[in-house]
């Protein structure tokens, strides 16, 4: 009589993890890759939201000063870090409060802090532009 063989060898097993093995290890970083790119989404969106209601602030008061709430007074119109609190977000009123710079810098909550494009920037004229990262102005804004 002959027996069929049935089951897996240990070395057919080896084989199947290694090849798992090695597809993760090429995978992970790029997941990791995308989960910061979708999360660079949340600090533009809300880093031009801000934008939009520092501009309607001058419209209502014809200049940008203390629209960071740093006068009892004054109404706060942005919150301190994104919905997810993976960007700081900041403002800094220039000369004579008729221009601003606003900022979505990235914090360490899920590795934020190492993404490519750093921080991003939009200023009163409209330009947007990134600091502190390797990646241009053109791939960060896209």
């Amino acid at each position: 009589m002959k027996k069929s063989a049935r089951g897996m060898t240990l070395i057919e097993l080896i084989i199947v993890v290694a090849i798992v093995g090695i597809i993760a290890a090429i995978g992970y970083p790029s997941y990791l890759e995308h989960v910061k790119k979708t999360r660079r989404a949340e600090g533009m969106g809300e880093l031009l939201e801000l934008a939009d209601r520092m501009e309607r602030h001058y419209a209502d008061t014809g200049s940008y000063d203390q629209a960071d709430g740093s006068d009892m007074a004054a109404v706060t119109i942005y919150r301190a870090t994104t919905q997810n609190g993976y960007y700081t977000l900041s403002v800094d009123s220039g000369t004579n409060n008729v221009q601003y710079t606003a900022r979505a810098a990235p914090t360490s909550l899920g590795g934020q802090n190492t993404d490519k494009c750093g921080t991003f920037v939009v200023n009163s004229q409209g330009m947007q532009t990134v600091t502190g990262g390797s990646l241009t102005n053109a791939d960060c804004w896209k």
